[in-house]
């Protein structure tokens, strides 16, 4: 099982439009991510789970087109900037050891998760996620004594390269 923590692409201000679509530069990022989700060594993600909000779905709608496979997209409400981690840990025991997953969502969410499941403790923090950017984990022996959920390890992480000027 792999699962990709991903940071929604670069949006619009709330000044430009309160709903905050991607920008023309986050679309651009999402697709470098994509391409780079296609051509990391393994299969793009079957199932994304997606935040609410619209930059979050609009990133998932985007790797999904440019997966260059049938991908599932799930709406999650509790995948918000301030949702408690460990309720996306608790899921995640219950997925079959093949699932492919991918979660976009915000910071500082992603970063507490990846935190949680790699040391078994929110925090401190030891993650934060670009703007289209993926941190990949992969299981690890063992559950963490603390908190109890499984361990994870960081496979890769990628970012994207800086917007040309």
């Amino acid at each position: 099982m792999l699962l990709r923590l991903i940071r929604h692409g670069h949006a619009l201000s709330a000044d430009e439009d309160s709903a905050r679509p991607l920008s023309a530069q986050g679309r651009d990022d999402v697709v470098k991510l994509a391409a780079f989700l296609r051509t990391s060594g393994y299969a793009a993600p079957g199932l994304i789970w997606y935040s609410p909000f619209r930059r979050a779905r609009e990133t998932a709608s985007l790797l999904a087109q440019h997966s260059g496979r049938q991908v599932m997209l799930v709406g999650k409400s509790y995948l918000t900037p301030e949702a408690d981690p460990e309720k996306i840990a608790r899921l995640l025991a219950e997925l079959p050891p093949n699932a492919d997953l991918a979660i976009v969502g915000h910071e500082p969410h992603l970063g507490l998760l990846a935190t949680l499941l790699v040391t078994g403790a929110a925090t401190p923090v030891k993650f934060a996620l670009e703007k289209a950017g993926v941190l990949t984990l992969e299981p690890a022996a063992g559950t963490h004594a603390a908190s109890g959920f499984a361990r994870w390890e960081v496979r890769d992480q990628y970012a994207p390269p800086p917007a040309a000027k």
